[in-house]
């Protein structure tokens, strides 16, 4: 059991982009098995079109969260949901997800959980980083 007080909030994940915070509240999400995070992104935060390996459970804790199907991030995709909604979505559906307000997504699903960018440009963990 954890009360809110008890959550220690980091970095999100760097298969993300950065600007996430990210806590778990049970399991591991790189290994088999159940496991429950959640994630805050500011207003204005995006993830660029995407899937998963496994299916993905997501319920909006706080905020609006605005989630499109499809292979590019076109506004006209946008579908707005609030508190209390709750998305299932399948292994392998093309996906993309921003911030209209600050938001917390809490994410409950079995692992190991992964992300791939349709773009490989847009995954973070493919920036370059800086050489002195």
């Amino acid at each position: 059991m954890m009360s809110a007080a008890d959550l220690k909030w980091g970095d999100g994940p760097p298969e993300l982009p950065p600007g996430a915070k990210a806590t778990v509240l049970e399991g591991d999400p790189a290994k088999e098995g159940y496991f429950a995070l959640r994630l805050k992104m500011p207003a204005g935060y995006a993830i660029p079109p995407h899937l998963h390996p496994k299916d993905e459970r997501v319920t909006v804790l706080e905020g609006t969260l605005q989630l499109g199907m499809g292979d590019k991030a076109e506004e006209s995709k946008y579908q707005s949901f609030t508190p209390g909604s709750y998305l299932s979505m399948p292994a392998g559906m093309h996906h993309f997800a921003k911030a209209k307000t600050d938001v917390t997504i809490q994410l409950a699903t079995n692992g190991p959980w992964g992300i791939t960018y349709l773009n490989p440009a847009d995954d973070p963990r493919n920036a370059k980083k800086p050489t002195n």
